[in-house]
């Protein structure tokens, strides 16, 4: 039987970061909050399949791993440590929701991105129109199979760390990233190409309402920074 991977040690990127926060350095939270925003509402959203539920996981993953910063040891890397703190959250928002379908037994509206200047007005319709289809085609998939291919594929993660991230086996992982690649080339008749990280795109906005939410809730001072 399938054991979780080993797990990835914190960096000294990891400690400092957490030092600064638990110090109550200006800025220390943000900064952390930019690092790992994309990742964490991503995973959400593969798991919720909604915007807003998926924005308000984070929020609460950040409260909650905010509190406990202190009891981070650094076994796990801190992006790991926070997804897996996020995931709670979605699977707690999710329970009590009619059965959808599972894709392992282990177990986002479009948003378009300006166009190059050297696009003609219908290869940039086309493109959009493709970037909806492949987001909607994502969307039906089934959710152990979604949140699998959220990380995998969009954010690029390895199998190892997919696996402890939803704290499935990485066969698992396997299963499902190879069965909702067949949903997908069902459904738009081809594989997904290297444009993947234009879907689901993480805007700025997002990004800084995320971070404004997060302080005002904690009660903490923020001289909001450029986003990037």
């Amino acid at each position: 039987m399938d054991t979780l991977p080993p797990t990835t040690p914190a960096t000294s990127t990891d400690h400092a970061l957490v030092t600064q926060v638990l110090a109550g350095e200006p800025d220390a939270l943000e900064r952390l909050m930019r690092t790992h925003n994309r990742r964490l509402f991503r995973t959400a959203r593969g798991i919720l399949h909604d915007d807003a539920e998926a924005e308000d996981a984070v929020q609460d993953g950040y409260i909650r791993a905010y509190r406990a910063l202190g009891s981070f040891r650094g076994e796990s890397s801190l992006a790991t440590w926070l997804t897996r703190i996020v995931v709670n959250q979605a699977l707690s928002r999710r329970r009590g929701r009619a059965p959808a379908g599972v894709c392992v037994a282990d177990d986002a509206a479009a948003i378009d991105r300006p166009a190059p200047a050297s696009e003609s007005p219908e290869a940039v319709a086309m493109r959009r129109q493709l970037h909806r289809l492949i987001e909607s085609s994502i969307d039906r998939l089934p959710d152990g199979c979604r949140a699998v291919f959220m990380l995998r594929e969009v954010e690029g993660l390895g199998v190892a760390e997919t696996a402890l991230s939803l704290d499935l086996s990485q066969a698992a992982v396997k299963t499902a990233l190879f069965r909702a690649r067949q949903h997908l080339r069902e459904s738009i008749g081809r594989e997904i190409g290297a444009g993947i990280d234009d879907f689901f795109a993480f805007d700025g906005a997002r990004c800084d309402r995320l971070v404004v939410a997060v302080h005002r809730r904690l009660g903490l001072p923020l001289r909001l920074a450029s986003p990037g």
